[in-house]
């Protein structure tokens, strides 16, 4: 039973960039994506004092370089917040953003706490996937071979598996993402959730950087069918129905609902359970299904009570194939309404978040809507979904 119900006030997040030397923070470390997002919460909730937060608990997949240190403890002394809030960092790889707004939940749940800041972030430019990860001698066996080890192979075996789900169906769900991230982009649907941030450019230009760098609104299906495998030869994922490789954060403030009427707020959303589940790694990108069964269950609900669904598209394929087997069509309009990470990109530990920030988007402009699902997949072979519920 739990103690506190928990909500969430506010949640906010940098555009995303591509990583590498053309990406718009290529001369910004991981720590200063995070420390402008606490600060905004804050501005942006005067009620709000930095001596409140009981803890900064973030997801970082590689934490190594400058995404070490206990990356959560430190981004609040960055911040100018003093020495007296706790923080740590925590790793489910994909999902570790959305583990650490779990584990926040259930923090301020079982009465631990009752105002947390809570997110991820990820520099893969400079921290790339898998950088300084030596994998045990019996990895490769025990997860049932190397494919398992190379997230792009598991959207092949995905297909492989299932070939129902083809190419020209993967090509013709990442077209449509990109459509819905062009409408939302042009409709400034991000205007609220995204912080500038001042940025310095690969040649020195200096700009702000409040706009999602990796969306290609120019895609077409002719345009991506004409792209070559990138992991196979003969093979039917490429990098048009990929998810990028990015850098950006996101982060959260989450209170228990005592502690949110006490200081005169308005919650946004109230959390309503999480799930983990565990499946085969060499098709890790199904994983979505069994921890939204199991969310579903702990909640009492179905797929029919979730109004806004927001999936974390790593691979087409993966998407395509949970949706099918959650009993959702590929074009079901409760799905991915502004797009998804197809168009905007996958900064990992960021990307669980920012599924976060825009349901709660989503409920700001359909006050009608009452559950959302915010669900991904996770490299050797986990899923984590979490349900949401509307206060508007």
């Amino acid at each position: 039973m739990l103690i506190n119900e928990v909500v969430l006030i506010d949640v906010v997040r940098t555009a995303f960039g591509r990583a590498g030397e053309k990406g718009i923070f290529w001369k910004t470390r991981a720590e200063d994506l995070a420390v402008p997002l606490l600060k905004a919460l804050i501005e942006r909730n005067p009620l709000v004092m930095p001596n409140m937060i009981e803890d900064s608990i973030w997801g970082v997949t590689n934490q190594v370089k400058e995404q070490a240190s206990t990356l959560g403890r430190m981004i609040t002394m960055l911040a100018d917040w003093g020495w007296e809030i706790p923080g740590c960092s925590i790793d489910r790889m994909c999902a570790s953003g959305l583990t650490a707004m779990g584990f926040a939940a259930t923090t301020i749940a079982s009465g631990m706490a009752d105002c947390l800041i809570t997110g991820g972030v990820e520099h893969l430019g400079h921290v790339p996937m898998g950088f300084m990860r030596e994998h045990h001698p019996r990895a490769e066996d025990v997860m049932g071979g190397a494919s398992a080890l190379v997230m792009g192979l598991t959207a092949e075996n995905i297909h492989d598996r299932f070939p129902e789900f083809t190419r020209e169906m993967a090509d013709s769900y990442a077209a449509e993402s990109q459509k819905k991230a062009k409408a939302a982009m042009t409709s400034g649907k991000m205007n609220r959730m995204i912080i500038p941030i001042k940025a310095e450019l690969a040649d020195d230009t200096r700009i702000i950087a409040d706009t999602d760098q990796h969306p290609r609104p120019e895609t077409t299906i002719e345009k991506l069918a004409a792209l070559k495998p990138a992991f196979k030869e003969n093979g039917r994922v490429t990098a048009g129905n990929s998810s990028g490789l990015n850098d950006g954060a996101c982060a959260a403030l989450l209170m228990s609902r005592q502690k949110a009427e006490a200081l005169g707020l308005k919650p946004k959303m109230r959390w309503v359970a999480s799930a983990v589940a565990g499946v085969d790694p060499k098709i890790m990108g199904i994983a979505p299904v069994p921890s939204t069964e199991k969310v579903l269950k702990m909640a009492g609900l179905t797929m029919d009570d979730m109004d806004i669904i927001e999936i974390n598209e790593a691979f087409a394929v993966q998407v395509l194939y949970c949706l099918d087997r959650l009993g959702l069509a590929w074009d079901d309009p409760r799905v991915n309404q502004w797009g998804g990470a197809l168009a905007y990109g996958h900064p990992l530990a960021a990307s669980g978040p920012r599924l976060v920030a825009f349901l709660n988007g989503l409920f700001e402009k359909n006050p009608s809507a009452r559950y959302g699902l915010t669900t991904l997949c996770v490299g050797r072979g986990q899923g984590v979904s979490t349900i949401w519920e509307n206060l508007r």
